[in-house]
């Protein structure tokens, strides 16, 4: 990755597996699902990484990792040059003073018996601080996020719409003084207009508030609105890397381009021909060898088929790919890739 020494957030690695069993001893381990396969990343202070892919790609999987809602089976996390649960690095309790996560299920992340005001007070009171200190600040954060306190303060989540839930939602991250923010789908169920309220919020926040953000949505729109930087994903690994301008103008990976294509245009002279991408993922249980994309991608070669490409730099150094059409790829490659097919 290029300028590794300047990220303020630095993945290396990062690997999950989960068993879709219970181990018995002296018998065969059951198989397990390849969530999050060595994707390696870097997010620089003040930037808005976007992750995009398709449904069970992983997105999620890396957002719960990095907050250490789950654990790492592999890999290594840093923040600001701290390694997370590592010696002399930092622990999850004052990770997550340093980032916090906003889901995308507005509701199901507050507490139904507990108004607004305890819900983004909850945070800073269970880390310590004074309950009256926690309860005035929570005006504040509500004013930050667009919403009354005079108004909203003692209502509960059922009393609230979806934009405003998410609002708080929101205000409960920033209460812990976070300088990372994993959104995770945070605005996928609002509707239009709602969403453009708050995608604006989330930007006059980052200004103000010097924040980090790690963007993850379906919405290819959305993120190249609101990105510095992209990341897409499939089935587990990362596939391309760069800046919007290079991966949206410029896609390197036949899975970035088709993507890119499914998008929907108001152009009524801008008619698909033929589908973009066809068919469904692999199992993540058992994935295909070689490129895990080779089995829908309409530019397979046999060196996609034996041969998984690592993601290197194209002809830009910022922009990366695991492509091997993208890379210095020799006939050589090919016949050896040949070889093994036919052995």
């Amino acid at each position: 990755m290029a300028k590794i020494d300047k990220s303020f957030v630095k993945v290396r690695n990062l690997k999950k597996y989960f068993q879709t069993g219970t181990q018995i001893p002296f018998l065969k381990k059951p198989p397990a699902v390849k969530a999050v396969e060595n994707v390696s990343f870097d997010v620089f202070k003040g930037e808005t990484l976007g992750v995009v892919g398709e449904s069970g790609c992983g997105k999620s999987t890396v957002a719960r990792l990095l907050i250490q809602l789950i654990k790492p089976d592999a890999g290594e996390i840093i923040i600001d040059g701290l390694a997370v649960e590592k010696r002399g690095g930092i622990s999850t309790r004052d990770l997550r003073h340093r980032m916090q996560m906003v889901f995308q299920d507005s509701y199901a992340t507050l507490n139904p018996r507990m108004p607004i005001e305890e819900s983004i007070a909850f945070g800073p009171i269970s880390n310590g601080k004074k309950p009256s200190e926690a309860m005035l600040e929570s005006k504040h954060f509500m004013d930050q996020v667009g919403l009354d306190p005079n108004i909203y303060l003692h209502r509960y989540p059922h009393e609230l719409s979806g934009g405003q839930r998410q609002r708080v939602n929101i205000a409960r991250a920033l209460a812990m003084g976070p300088e990372v923010i994993i959104l995770d789908e945070a605005v996928s169920a609002l509707d239009k207009s709602v969403e453009a309220q708050v995608l604006n919020l989330l930007t006059d926040l980052k200004s103000d508030l010097k924040l980090t953000y790690i963007f993850i949505s379906h919405d290819l729109n959305v993120v190249k609105y609101i990105s510095d930087k992209v990341m897409v994903m499939y089935l587990g690994e990362v596939v391309e890397y760069g800046t919007v301008e290079d991966v949206y103008n410029s896609p390197k990976h036949p899975y970035t381009e088709a993507l890119l294509a499914s998008q929907p245009s108001m152009d009524p002279s801008r008619k698909l021909k033929t589908v973009p991408i066809t068919g469904d993922p692999p199992n993540p249980i058992n994935p295909p060898s070689g490129c895990k994309f080779h089995t829908r991608c309409p530019k397979v070669t046999d060196l996609c088929r034996t041969v998984n490409p690592k993601l290197q730099s194209t002809d830009n150094v910022d922009h990366l790919t695991a492509c091997h059409l993208a890379s210095n790829v020799t006939e050589v490659d090919v016949l050896n890739a040949q070889k093994g097919l036919n052995s």
